[in-house]
């Protein structure tokens, strides 16, 4: 039984820890299904992080502080649409642009607003997501097996958990059951096919930054007002670029990316759980190996294991319209 129980402490880190991948992952696979490369994420992220605890610190209000993040998230799709697709500059170099933007402009302006060396105030308990329990968990908590899965794992989690998971059949519904969707897609590989049907290239990839950028305020609003109670210097600590991982590892398809980000959320929770812990035989492993695991895994699979992922054909590809 302790075992057991070390389990679902484990699975609960999971569960924990994948939702800001699972968010920014899906935010990753509607702009390359559009085809933009957006290695931006990381900063978007980072940027709704900082306006959630923000806006949350002033208002006492856990939504007022999501509506933020959300905002200032859609504002950098925006400028990286304004850039690589507006203007048709390389959407890699605009990407990685914006991740050194905000990672510089969160510390500038926490500190000049705070003066807590970038950090914002301790949010207290009515300006975060509280953990909600669902129906019957505290009756069942004793059940054997079952009672301690649905009282500490499936329930307990906050609203943002349970609309991560609900993002995945959305997403799902959205990109394979509705015009939208399939145009979408289409424009990601062959955007000329598309404008000749007379739908504006511009105005979808548009459309596909700014649902990025909803999924990416989620995400950063998660690991602000949810995971923590404020916003700490380069908290996203380059969530942004696993979750570019595993939407690779899932070849852009929504339900793999989900499980995908389940497994590298509890590769990070084993991490956290082995740090000063002994390896039978071996003895204590340094904590950053289990934390290369996510990476050393993807690098394997993607080198044949899964075949081939092949991304969307114009993704990172500006187009210009024929005369």
């Amino acid at each position: 039984m302790e075992y057991y129980e070390l389990l679902i402490s484990i699975l609960g880190s999971t569960i924990r820890l994948s939702i800001p991948l699972i968010f920014t992952a899906l935010a990753g696979l509607f702009s390359e299904r559009a085809g933009i490369f957006d290695i931006g994420l990381e900063g978007k992220m980072l940027a709704s992080a900082f306006a959630a605890a923000c806006v949350a610190s002033v208002s006492g209000s856990a939504w007022a502080g999501l509506g933020a993040g959300i905002v200032i998230s859609v504002a950098f799709g925006l400028l990286h649409g304004f850039a690589s697709i507006t203007n048709r500059g390389n959407q890699i170099v605009s990407g990685v642009a914006i991740n050194f933007l905000t990672a510089g402009l969160t510390i500038v302006l926490g500190q000049a607003w705070f003066g807590q060396g970038g950090r914002t105030p301790t949010l207290p308990a009515e300006a975060r997501f509280a953990s909600i329990t669902l129906p019957g968990a505290n009756a069942i908590h004793d059940v054997p097996f079952i009672g301690p899965l649905y009282a500490n794992v499936i329930s307990g989690n906050n609203i943002l958990t349970y609309l991560a998971f609900l993002a995945v059949p959305i997403s799902w519904w959205i990109l394979y059951r509705t015009r939208f969707g399939l145009r979408l897609r289409a424009v990601g590989e062959n955007p000329g096919a598309v404008d000749t049907a007379g739908i504006s290239v511009e105005w979808l990839r548009y459309r596909s930054l700014i649902v990025a950028g909803i999924l990416c305020g989620f995400s950063g609003t998660y690991l602000a007002i949810a995971q923590s109670a404020a916003f700490i210097n380069n908290m996203s600590a380059g969530k942004g670029y696993i979750a570019l991982a595993a939407l690779i590892f899932a070849k852009w398809k929504p339900v793999p990316v989900m499980f995908t980000c389940l497994l590298f959320g509890f590769l990070d929770a084993f991490a956290n759980f082995m740090q000063g812990k002994a390896v039978p035989g071996i003895g204590e492993v340094p904590v950053q190996i289990f934390q290369a695991l996510p990476y050393i895994l993807t690098c394997i699979l993607l080198a044949g294991f899964i075949g081939v992922a092949k991304p969307p054909k114009a993704g990172g590809v500006p187009y210009t319209k024929e005369r």
